[in-house]
């Protein structure tokens, strides 16, 4: 099985003491640093063109079937974390019409997007892990999409601080990419994710990330947790309690 643990920041920032001898403390900015850096450069200006949802055009519809059976309320009236928004075009496609949502990721340029997208959107610079800035029991519904399969991505913290901001009886939904483009057959998603540094896929990947992410989630308090697969990704959802 493929671990999340063998790809957390804290793993990372540990192994990177023992070796150049530096506090933890350093280790883990250098971490974090290296980290938004990263994604700033892949995501913040990411080509769709090339990416699973291209050929999925109901893509948005399968994330609002996942909300409507969480909740009976209105988007636009939830209070909304959404973390983790890459170039921001998932953002502006379901959150546009959603003026009490709140913007969070790890890189600059993407938060960037999104308040030339959303001019009267709330951004702050921060990681999934690290929410201190937020208050608790604030938020209706938290999101992340295909964030919490990242690499060095501290699930466990993560879904610790997404409870935390939560209001009592809030939702939660995480999404974990299941699928990637095949160019080479008429644009056709091809389930399972391909191995970091390979050119295998593997079809089980994406359900085995998605197993460990869900216990994740209850372990830290979420109850009433379900997948429900959708063409290019997984859907995580639960309540907090």
């Amino acid at each position: 099985m493929y671990s999340v643990a063998n790809r957390k920041k804290s793993a990372l920032a540990a192994l990177i003491c023992k070796r150049h001898g530096v506090e933890y403390a350093e280790a883990d900015r250098a971490v974090h640093d290296a980290l938004a850096e990263a994604f700033d450069a892949k995501y913040g200006s990411y080509d769709y063109s090339y990416d699973a949802r291209s050929a999925n055009l109901n893509w948005a519809d399968d994330f609002v079937s996942t909300y409507r059976r969480l909740s009976t309320r209105p988007l636009p009236s939830a209070d909304i974390l959404n973390v983790g928004v890459g170039a921001g075009y998932e953002a502006a496609t379901l959150f546009s019409d959603c003026p009490r949502t709140t913007f969070v990721d790890i890189a600059e340029r993407g938060l960037l997007n999104i308040s030339e997208r959303i001019p009267s959107s709330k951004t702050i610079l921060a990681s999934a892990d690290n929410l201190t800035s937020l208050p608790e029991n604030s938020y209706d519904l938290y999101v992340s999409l295909r964030t919490y399969n990242s690499s060095f991505f501290d699930t466990s913290t993560a879904a610790s601080e997404a409870h935390r901001v939560l209001k009592p009886g809030g939702t939660i939904i995480v999404s974990v990419a299941n699928g990637f483009l095949y160019t080479g057959r008429s644009n056709s998603v091809v389930p399972g994710l391909i191995l970091p540094g390979t050119d295998f896929v593997d079809l089980y990947r994406g359900m085995d990330t998605a197993r460990l992410i869900c216990a994740e989630l209850g372990s830290v308090g979420f109850e009433d947790i379900r997948m429900t697969p959708a063409s290019t990704e997984i859907y995580l959802s639960g309540v907090a309690s």
